[in-house]
C-alpha cells in the first residue's frame, strides 16, 4: 500500500497503533482508508519523523492536548493543527472551553488520561467526553500522516475523517 514519504504502509493493525486507537478503529467507517508504518521511536518528533521519512510538515498533523481551567474544574481537549503551524491555545482552545486559563496538558496527565505514549498522542481513541478540534486547514490536505498512540509508528489517512471522529469540531483559523 501507498502514502506519503518512504515508509512501509499497511493496514492499521492492533499491533501498530496504541490499544485505544485499535478499539476506536474497529468502529470507525472509513477505517480500510487508515494506514499505519513502524518507524524508529527515537524519531517520532514531527521534525525528526518528517527529514528521515520523506514527509513533508504539510502532511503532518499534529495532536495537542489543551487543559483549560475555571476554578477547580479543568476540562481537556486534543487540537488537531497541521505540523507548519501553532495551535491558539489562548484565544481559539481557551474560549471553547469555557476557561479562564488554557495550556498544554501536563505529560503525565496526557498520558494516564489518553492511555497513548507521549509523543504519539492521536485525536483516535481519545476519551468520549473530549472535544476534538480540528484546524479547517488540516481538512484542505487530501490525507495527514499523525500518531498512531506509538511512538513507535505513525497513522496515514484522509484527513475527512478526522472531521468524522466523535467529539469533532472544524474550526476555522484555530491554529495560524
Amino acid at each position: 500500500m501507498t502514502g506519503p514519504g518512504n515508509l512501509d504502509w499497511q493496514p492499521a493493525t492492533d499491533t501498530l497503533v496504541a490499544e485505544p486507537v485499535a478499539a476506536a478503529l474497529r468502529t470507525l467507517a472509513g477505517r480500510d482508508a487508515v494506514l499505519a508504518a513502524p518507524i524508529d521511536p527515537d524519531l517520532a518528533d514531527t521534525a525528526e519523523f518528517c527529514a528521515r521519512y520523506g514527509v513533508s510538515l504539510a502532511e503532518s498533523a499534529n495532536c495537542v492536548i489543551i487543559a483549560g481551567r475555571r476554578g477547580d474544574i479543568t476540562r481537556y481537549a486534543a487540537c488537531m493543527v497541521l505540523a507548519t503551524t501553532r495551535a491558539d491555545v489562548n484565544g481559539v482552545v481557551r474560549k471553547r472551553l469555557d476557561a479562564r486559563k488554557a495550556s498544554f496538558a501536563a505529560m503525565d496527565d496526557a498520558v494516564a488520561l489518553t492511555g497513548m505514549e507521549y509523543g504519539g498522542i492521536t485525536p483516535i481513541g481519545l476519551p468520549a467526553d473530549w472535544p476534538v478540534l480540528v484546524d479547517a486547514a488540516v481538512l484542505a490536505h487530501d490525507a495527514v500522516v499523525i500518531g498512531s498512540g506509538l511512538r513507535r509508528s505513525k497513522i496515514a489517512l484522509p484527513s475527512a475523517l478526522l472531521a468524522e471522529l466523535p467529539g469533532a469540531e472544524v474550526i476555522d483559523g484555530l491554529a495560524s
